[in-house]
């Protein structure tokens, strides 16, 4: 991708007024692309492959940045590492696999509109949420034992 064809990011970026240096060009090409949830050290791994002088601070800068800027999420899944994500119009939620740390993104009208009517009946309109579900898989992807327990106890 070039400064000619921006990623998505760029592009909020660059419609910000932002200074795009090569960079940060180039941690929000890494960005843009990732169809994960990366923390910072995976942004700078990645991002090393194009430019090996970026540092990690200058990688943990970018993305404060981009936060502040409103066109990067900060998400928390309970394993200590900040996880960022585009920033999106389009609402949507989280499971996350606690034995691989998946993150399953999903969108369910049921629970928009139950959400919107607790927040109702405890007399609130609701105006932004965030969930995150934790779980394990139902089934093993792993041969279970032939007793039926996935654990082999």
């Amino acid at each position: 991708m070039s400064v000619d064809n921006p990623s998505r990011i760029e592009q909020l970026c660059q419609d910000q007024g932002m200074k795009m240096t090569g960079q940060r060009r180039i941690i929000a090409r890494v960005l843009s692309d990732a169809i994960d949830h990366p923390d910072v050290e995976e942004v700078h791994r990645r991002a090393i492959v194009e430019d090996a002088n970026i540092s990690i601070a200058t990688v943990y800068r970018t993305v404060r940045l981009f936060e502040e800027a409103g066109i990067l999420e900060r998400l928390d899944f309970g394993d200590g590492r900040a996880r960022y994500e585009e920033a999106s119009e389009s609402h949507h939620d989280h499971l996350i696999d606690i034995q691989t740390g998946r993150v399953i993104e999903f969108h369910n009208t049921a629970i928009e509109a139950l959400q919107e009517k607790i927040a109702a009946e405890l007399g609130y309109k609701l105006v932004g949420h965030k969930m995150e579900l934790y779980g394990v898989p139902l089934k093993s992807n792993e041969d279970e034992d032939p007793g039926g327990n996935a654990d082999g106890e």
